[in-house]
């Protein structure tokens, strides 16, 4: 005597769901930013997003800290930051957050205004928070994650 399997419904079958792969992630560097002086990358692109490192005031063509105060510190910063994510692809209108610190919060203001050139409509979600010291005395280091 056979033993029979019960027949199921199609309904009740389980279907396989076929798993995609996970998007690789892929660092990004470029000339037009400061090289990493670390065991980091400029920035990463994974899940369809651009991660940049935080960025300190260097220039990348002398590999010096820009002359100046938080204002051009400001500028240098977020130049750098766009030429990551240009080289990934992207660009300062797709970013949806930074992230700012700053030694002297009450320098936000002049901050502000410079960081204001570069999102100028509907700006990036952002955090500001003040820190005791930064690499090499930078008066500020921002971070940005900006769509892919």
């Amino acid at each position: 005597m056979a033993i029979r399997k019960p027949k199921t419904k199609p309904a009740a079958r389980k279907r396989l769901v076929k798993r995609t792969k996970t998007p690789v992630r892929r660092a990004i560097h470029t000339e037009a930013a400061p090289k990493a002086i670390g065991p980091y990358s400029q920035g990463i692109h994974a899940g369809g997003f651009v991660y940049t490192a935080g960025q300190v005031p260097f220039d990348p063509a002398t590999g010096q800290f820009v002359e100046g105060g938080i204002e051009e510190q400001t500028r240098r910063v977020l130049t750098n930051i766009k030429a990551i994510l240009e080289a990934a692809g992207t660009s300062l209108e797709r970013v949806v957050k930074t992230t700012v610190f700053m030694t002297d919060l009450g320098q936000f203001a002049a901050m502000n205004a410079v960081y204001a050139e570069f999102f100028p409509a509907d700006p990036p979600a952002r955090s500001t928070v003040q820190v005791s010291a930064l690499p090499r005395g930078a008066l500020l280091e921002i971070e940005a994650v900006a769509e892919a």
